[in-house]
């Protein structure tokens, strides 16, 4: 086979590879009505808004988008690419010197056909862009909420408290489209690097503080389920759990290894001590959740080690942290 042939083989393979992956999640926001308008900004809300645009650069432009028909595959999982749909994020702190040093991250989106930055978003959950910084092999979790400048340049201080690989995550809707995007883009921090291993699979997480979150249901793959997460203080429910950027909860998964990025919000339901989260996972594997939750003024987060296609029968027997 000619070595032009020979890629062109492998290109379809991994579009073929990638067109089956996509999380959905659906979002619900269970305190306000005005919000709840925007809780298609969650992993569901992306993938029936991408479809949507595709389908209508479909009808524009005389074929569907990214090579795909409006019934075929579903788009790449959010933030394994820097560019999407003529959006790029240009992540301007790519170094950092020191773990532990507390230093200022800058970005901006642009739009590729011009260069030109953006300065127009949808307010999403109460803001305009969240953005999430994890480590590679996610025992690092920041979420964070950039200023912005009238020039469309964000900055935001971060400290990450070891050395290695991180991935940056921005997830936003521009003013001028329907569809949500998550961009990410890689930075480093120097120091010398010794790799963790993923925590255990587990069903409950320390949040500190005498907080414990239970997880119930799984991650399914492919298919819609059903997570809850239930939160306790000392052994106590907490039924008072306080809105936290419109929610009762927010919850990041990331898939170990490529650091697919799936989002979602909670269902109706609330002030606590549940919060439960519609989701499908893009694949089988591991993932690691991040619930964020307020309690007492004070946000908090609970991580758990997750395996998506298991049954929560098939899950590994508890493991403490």
């Amino acid at each position: 086979m000619k070595t032009g042939l020979k890629i062109t083989a492998f290109a379809a393979a991994v579009a073929a590879t990638f067109g089956t992956a996509y999380g959905v999640g659906r979002g619900v926001d269970p305190v306000t009505a005005g919000e709840q308008k925007t809780a298609g900004h969650a992993a569901g809300g992306h993938a029936k808004e991408a479809q949507e645009a595709q389908e209508t650069e479909k009808a524009q432009d005389g074929h569907a988008g990214h090579g795909t028909s409006a019934a075929g595959a579903a788009a790449v999982p959010g933030g394994l690419q820097i560019s999407e749909r003529g959006y790029t994020l240009d992540l301007r702190t790519r170094h950092i010197a020191a773990a532990g040093e507390r230093t200022e991250l800058s970005f901006a989106i642009t739009k590729d056909d011009t260069g030109r930055k953006v300065t127009a978003y949808r307010t999403e959950h109460g803001k305009q862009l969240h953005l999430i910084v994890a480590s590679r092999d996610l025992t690092v979790y920041r979420h964070l909420h950039p200023a912005r400048a009238a020039d469309g340049t964000w900055k935001t201080p971060v400290e990450l408290p070891k050395a290695g690989g991180y991935r940056v995550f921005a997830d936003f809707t521009p003013q001028a489209e329907k569809a949500g995007l998550t961009l990410g883009a890689d930075l480093a921090v120097a120091g010398k690097y010794a790799p963790r291993d993923l925590p255990a699979a587990s069903r409950t997480a320390d949040a500190g503080d005498g907080y414990e979150v239970r997880l119930g249901g799984g991650l399914g793959a492919g298919s819609a389920s059903e997570l809850t997460l239930s939160v306790a203080r000392n052994g106590k429910p907490v039924t008072d759990l306080q809105p936290y950027l419109g929610s009762y909860g927010h919850l990041v998964a990331l898939r170990s290894g490529d650091l697919a990025y799936l989002h979602v919000h909670p269902n109706k339901g609330g002030p606590g001590p549940e919060v439960s989260f519609t989701a499908t996972a893009p694949s089988n594997g591991t993932y690691r959740l991040f619930l964020d939750f307020k309690h007492n003024g004070t946000v908090r987060t609970a991580e758990f080690t997750v395996h998506a296609g298991q049954s929560a029968g098939d899950h590994p027997k508890e493991h403490g942290h």
